[in-house]
């Protein structure tokens, strides 16, 4: 037997009754594979699909039908189109960039590579893109071209390593904090719409006393599926109305459709203004991939066995799939702006799996959701919807990111990133921060002692001006008109 397969991950499995618990069995699993990067990788040979991936794809299909649906909707209101539209090209999407692209990068030819998913920051972007006279075709190769760029000379993984601890652990505890009291917000505000505000209570009192039990005997990976159930069962017992209006049915799967003058999005192909119109907008979204790429990093890194190194998410890789999946989906017709996937990749950290298990289970569930059409309406269901974000997103996120923060130095960098957060926005105070950091000037100075002039301040700096100079270009820079 060579020295390959010796160390192959068939030679290496176990069996799950030869460990004395299930998290053991699952950290030896995490341990023994090794996957081939832009080559074949199969189920069975290179990783296993086990019952844990199934909670992972389950919430990752519920994140993607949920963010989708949101950000075609914002583009639809902007344009004039009609719901009907919003729901086709929310089927066009799970299907193409749910279903064939997430087997294809993430379980086959790079499981190191997290799936493609929606890039949520974008969405209240999108009302000033379209008065600036964008186009979404012109945004979504953009995009790809951009990111690809940055994938390529590696810019991905030299931010995030340039991200020290209490940077991280700040920008986790923001974007989890915000993100939690938005969605019980916006409950109670659903609750109160249809004269039932004690449904809101119920549903988070309940989803509390859950996640804490969930906590305590370690399964917080059951949070998505069971507190989404629980709180879709609790609202329609206590008056809330549910129905099923999605039928059952296939998109339209002709480009020219899409993006024809009067079929599709009814704007035609777009011309070189549109492109013009949108480089801002394509360079501050890239820009915002970084900050979002390394929280979710961080739940594998914090999961995982320490000698677990090969299964991490490759932060460049990542940014090259999502960059071939926005080009390719906007130019089919697609509506989405991708980014890494964090309801996917956030439940599978917890629940200590690899990509490409989860991620097979997950592209099998977005073509069965979006050829089934009635899964959709029950994804998007205000009391599912909002729970499954707050217990499988925020939650974690906000729970991460105050692990990180353990020392003294570290907490004056995440204090200063939360600030920095709030005046402006999380792109804002991610690299605002991250330069105050590396230079010294706050948290771990002996840190920054032992970095280059490159490291310190070169690097950093060019990515501070990058990101302010995109947002005040499209207006994001408190009392700064945009000029688009």
């Amino acid at each position: 037997m060579t020295k390959e397969k010796q160390n192959s991950y068939q030679s290496q499995r176990k069996k799950a009754k030869e460990f004395s618990s299930r998290e053991e069995y699952l950290e030896h699993e995490l341990s023994i594979m090794k996957f081939r990067r832009w080559r074949i990788n199969l189920p069975f040979r290179d990783f296993n699909i086990e019952i844990e991936d199934l909670v992972p794809a389950l919430a990752a299909t519920i994140g993607k039908v949920v963010m989708v649906t949101a950000m075609v909707a914002a583009f639809a209101t902007q344009f004039g189109l009609t719901p009907e539209f919003v729901a086709e090209n929310v089927r066009y999407e799970l299907l193409i960039a749910g279903g064939i692209f997430v087997i294809l990068f993430s379980a086959i030819l790079n499981p190191t590579a997290n799936l493609a998913g929606t890039h949520g920051p974008m969405i209240p972007l999108i009302p000033i893109i379209a008065a600036a006279g964008g186009h979404p075709l012109a945004l979504g190769i953009l995009i790809g071209v951009f990111g690809l760029a940055l994938s390529i000379t590696k810019g991905g993984s030299m931010l995030m390593k340039l991200t020290g601890v209490g940077v991280r652990g700040g920008l986790l505890i923001y974007l989890g904090a915000v993100g939690l009291i938005s969605q019980i917000g916006k409950l109670e505000l659903w609750a109160s719409g249809i004269d039932s505000g004690v449904i809101s209570f119920a549903v988070i009192g309940v989803t509390i006393l859950i996640y804490a039990y969930l906590a305590k005997v370690n399964k917080r990976w059951l949070a998505i599926p069971l507190c989404s159930a629980l709180a879709g069962v609790i609202a329609f017992s206590m008056g809330a109305d549910f129905a099923f209006t999605t039928k059952p049915g296939f998109p339209h799967m002709n480009p020219f459709w899409w993006w024809g003058e009067s079929t599709g999005w009814q704007l035609g192909w777009p011309n070189f203004g549109h492109f013009v119109a949108v480089i801002p907008f394509a360079i501050l979204a890239v820009a915002m991939w970084s900050p979002d790429y390394l929280g979710h990093r961080v739940f594998q890194e914090l999961n995982y066995p320490k000698k677990a190194k090969s299964v991490l998410m490759d932060v460049d890789d990542t940014m090259t799939v999502a960059s071939i999946r926005q080009a390719v989906g906007a130019f089919l017709g697609g509506g989405n702006i991708a980014s890494s996937w964090g309801t996917y990749m956030i439940p599978a950290a917890i629940a200590k799996r690899p990509i490409p298990g989860g991620a097979v289970l997950t592209a099998i569930l977005c073509v069965l959701a979006a050829i089934f059409g009635y899964p959709m309406d029950l994804a998007m269901w205000e009391p599912v919807l909002r729970v499954a974000l707050i217990v499988g997103v925020f939650l974690p996120l906000l729970e991460a990111g105050m692990q990180m923060v353990r020392k003294h130095k570290d907490s004056l960098s995440a204090g200063t990133c939360i600030f920095a957060c709030a005046f402006v926005n999380p792109v804002f105070g991610w690299a605002f921060s991250m330069l105050l950091d590396n230079m010294g000037l706050i948290g771990d100075r002996e840190r920054a002692q032992e970095l280059s002039l490159k490291e310190k301040l070169i690097i950093p700096g060019i990515m501070f001006i990058v990101c302010i100079v995109s947002l005040g270009l499209v207006g994001q820079l408190p009392g700064i008109p945009g000029i688009f």
